[in-house]
């Protein structure tokens, strides 16, 4: 009877007894985070859950120990990379749901990180955080140009920086959910293919562009405020620049031009912002 008390214990109880059992006689030991996996499971006890990947890119040690506990307590798989060229063989290899990335980077800098994966076949839908201490309006400016999709700037409160990750991954994975394709001028957004093509020939856009561009064409002819794009494209409640639209408005022109269609779709409205250029012989 002795040997078999296992049978009396609660699934969860008995695999942190055992876990610590074999830590007594291996004198080894277990994360944290692996815990959290193994015991981690749906709202029936039965099937275990997923958890969101986070690839942490920063090389403030205290800083990622920080975030990796917070994140794992609040259900999240984390991995960590103390500098760019690491960061960037790990979000190659591990293909997480969100990478968190700093700019002053020891080898590599974040945004040389952020252009490589924005350029990889694999990763370039990957959404990216940038944290970093640069806070002035150049540095915001040249992270978007470079695809990131959120910024919070040094020093920030992990709650609203996990409030973000929620926010942004609710986005990618809200267009993956079955829903109609918008089509108009030869530009063609498939939601839940998370694809674009102008005149049948694909766009590669990162999450936020794919957001700002279906914005638009679901809707040609009407003027967006560059606040209204903002809170659409990057969330309601983003510390952002205006500039930065501009900035993404003037990436997506160039990518239908290459694509074989044509920026000017994307019409400038003075004083207001920008809107789809609409077909006037399909409103006679």
């Amino acid at each position: 009877m002795r040997d078999q008390w296992w049978r009396f214990r609660e699934p969860k109880a008995l695999l942190v007894e055992l876990i610590h059992a074999s830590q007594r006689q291996t004198g080894g030991a277990m994360s944290t985070a692996m815990l959290a996996t193994h015991t981690h499971t749906s709202s029936t006890g039965s099937v275990p859950m997923a958890h969101p990947r986070v690839l942490i890119i920063e090389d403030e040690r205290g800083l990622t120990q920080s975030l990796s506990w917070y994140f794992n307590r609040e259900g999240y798989e984390t991995h960590i990379a103390h500098d760019g060229q690491e960061g960037l063989r790990k979000a190659q290899s591990l293909l997480p749901d969100v990478v968190l990335l700093d700019i002053m980077l020891p080898g590599m800098s974040g945004f040389d990180v952020c252009r490589e994966l924005r350029a990889g076949e694999r990763t370039r839908e990957i959404p990216i955080i940038m944290i970093t201490a640069k806070s002035e309006e150049t540095d915001q400016v040249v992270g978007y140009s470079m695809g990131a999709d959120d910024y919070v700037p040094k020093p920030f409160s992990n709650k609203v920086l996990l409030h973000k990750v929620k926010a942004l991954l609710r986005r990618v994975e809200g267009q993956g959910e079955p829903g109609d394709v918008a089509e108009y001028l030869g530009v063609k957004i498939d939601r839940v293919r998370h694809r674009v093509t102008v005149h049948d020939q694909q766009v590669d856009l990162t999450p936020t562009e794919f957001r700002l561009l279906e914005c638009l064409v679901r809707q040609p002819g009407r003027a967006f405020s560059r606040h209204q794009l903002m809170d659409t494209a990057i969330g309601e409640g983003s510390i952002v620049l205006e500039r930065t639209i501009d900035v993404h408005i003037k990436t997506l022109r160039r990518k239908l031009t290459e694509a074989g269609g044509s920026g000017e779709l994307i019409e400038t409205v003075r004083g207001v912002g920008y809107r789809f250029r609409e077909d006037k012989s399909e409103t006679k």
